[in-house]
């Protein structure tokens, strides 16, 4: 983790019920909401969040974003109940073992799942086969080519992941135009970014966010990583015996998608434009059949004539200071390999050599990190 990243963490880890806090508010934190609390403080201000976005817009359904990661998860398990349906948008990019979890999480539940998919395929985006609707190249130039690299995360957030989520929202509450202002309905979009994330999250991210008729709503924005450790090592299974599938060992459970144990992400969206160096590499290790499928797409793009035709090639920067987007919690400028090879070195993954090879290095003897 970069120094800049650190800088807005909680300072040392805590024990279970001690009270926590972000090292300064954020500038679109409201009065209070970055001060000290326990666990089951952040709990409580976490549903006076939605209760609060409910109180204060007319909504007619609520929405669970679940990305199939270890921050979405907890937002659906803290809030059973209080949410209408799951979303999740399938990328078409991802690795299928995540929208499996996804699938078999909402059914345990009983929960009622819109599984979205975008109009426009991230093949066709990268083969410069879509071509724009609007503006000055509409019917005649593709809105993109080549694998995106940061300059072309925008555009695949806004067709894989935004454009799903619109047409939802329309499909939803009809067509309002003629409705005056005040009789038009909204729907809420329940998400999982927090302030301790990233910068970018630090700086953009609020608990509650209107956005015409949608309101994004995010219920653990205040939480703090102690906070979070702390409720998965509450609700998720940690009982010595063999576990259930996807850790839902009790109907209570917090469950667990086996990507996110392997790959530190959901992996439920790989467009590549944030990739860290060697990031192809480490899911062909272990889902080798999504690496294919990339690498697949990298010779289409080579043989089509695409200067950028390999996946997570650096193809320009993003705009200084864009959000990465409400959805892309990892989106952020790659530093390299270090903090991931460590975390597989940490867990046994990996031993101190191949660590090495992904760029790790430490001066500890053991190959551990103080």
């Amino acid at each position: 983790m970069s120094a800049r990243s650190k800088r807005n963490q909680p300072v040392g880890d805590m024990f279970d019920g001690m009270p926590d806090i972000l090292a300064k508010q954020p500038p679109k934190a409201a009065e209070g909401d970055h001060e000290i609390r326990t666990l089951d403080e952040a709990i409580a201000r976490s549903h006076e969040i939605l209760d609060q976005a409910l109180a204060e817009h007319p909504v007619v359904g609520t929405f669970w974003l679940f990305s199939g990661g270890n921050d979405s998860v907890i937002v659906g398990h803290l809030l059973r109940g209080r949410y209408d349906a799951v979303l999740h948008v399938n990328t078409g990019t991802g690795i299928p073992e995540t929208t499996a979890h996804v699938r078999a999480v909402a059914k345990v539940w009983g929960e009622t799942l819109h599984e979205l998919h975008p109009k426009n395929r991230y093949e066709d985006l990268v083969l410069g086969k879509v071509i724009a609707g609007s503006g000055p190249n509409a019917g005649w130039r593709p809105i993109w080519k080549g694998f995106p690299g940061p300059a072309g995360h925008k555009v695949m957030y806004r067709q894989l992941k935004n454009e799903p989520l619109m047409r939802f929202r329309r499909e939803t509450l009809g067509d309002q135009k003629n409705l005056p202002r005040a009789e038009r309905k909204k729907i809420i979009y329940l998400g999982g970014m927090r302030w301790a994330e990233s910068d970018k999250r630090f700086r953009n991210a609020e608990a509650i966010d209107p956005d015409g008729s949608i309101v994004w709503v995010s219920p653990l924005v205040h939480w703090t990583d102690a906070h979070m450790r702390e409720y998965r090592a509450r609700h998720r299974c940690q009982e010595q015996h063999d576990h259930a599938e996807h850790r839902l060992c009790r109907p209570d459970a917090l469950p667990l998608n086996p990507v996110t144990e392997h790959l530190h992400m959901s992996g439920e969206c790989l467009c590549g434009a944030y990739a860290k160096p060697g990031e192809l590499d480490e899911i062909e290790f272990f889902y080798p059949e999504t690496a294919a499928r990339l690498r697949a797409l990298e010779t289409e793009a080579e043989q089509a004539g695409m200067p950028y035709c390999k996946w997570g090639q650096p193809n320009g920067k993003p705009a200084s200071g864009a959000p990465a987007g409400r959805l892309c919690s990892s989106c952020v400028v790659p530093e390299g390999q270090d903090e991931l090879a460590s975390f597989w070195l940490e867990r046994g993954l990996i031993d101190v050599t191949q660590a090495a090879l992904l760029g790790h290095s430490d001066d500890e003897p053991d190959g551990r990190r103080a």
